[in-house]
C-alpha cells in the first residue's frame, strides 16, 4: 500500500514539475514498471540523444531502491552493454547510498549527471 501511494505521488510530481531533460511515466501493462527518457546534456558526447530507461519498482519500495537500466544502448564506463548502471544511490548500504528519502526524480537526475560526468574510479566497463 505504501509503495502504491508513494509512487502515485512521485509520478504526479514528475508530471507537474519534471527535472530538465527528464520525463517519466507508468507502463500501462505493469503498474510496478515505469519508463523514463533522459535527453543527452549539452556539451556532452550524448548531446541531442534521447535515452530510454526501464524502472522496476520493488515490492519493498521505498525501503529498497528501484532497479533502473538503459534500454537505449549507450557507450559509458559506468553502464554495461545490458544497460545496467553502476551508481551508489541504486544500491542498498553498506555498499550503496540508497535511502528511503530519495525518490525516482532524484535517481533520474543522478543518472543524468553521471552521463555528463562519468566516475572512472568505479567502472562497470573498464575498457571504455
Amino acid at each position: 500500500m505504501q509503495r502504491a501511494s508513494r509512487l502515485k505521488r512521485e509520478l504526479f510530481l514528475l508530471a507537474m514539475e519534471p527535472p530538465p531533460g527528464i520525463t517519466c511515466w507508468q507502463s500501462p501493462e505493469q503498474l510496478d514498471e515505469l519508463r523514463a527518457q533522459i535527453l543527452g546534456g549539452a556539451d556532452t558526447p550524448y548531446e541531442r540523444g534521447i535515452f530510454n530507461l526501464e524502472i522496476v519498482v520493488p515490492e519493498r519500495y521505498p525501503f529498497e531502491p528501484p532497479k533502473i537500466r538503459f534500454l537505449t544502448p549507450i557507450y559509458h564506463p559506468n553502464i554495461d552493454s545490458a544497460g545496467r548502471i553502476c551508481l551508489d544511490v541504486l544500491k542498498l548500504p553498506p555498499k550503496g547510498a540508497w535511502r528511503p528519502s530519495l525518490n525516482i526524480s532524484t535517481l533520474l537526475t543522478s543518472i543524468q549527471l553521471l552521463m555528463a560526468e562519468p566516475n572512472p574510479d568505479d567502472p562497470l566497463m573498464a575498457d571504455i
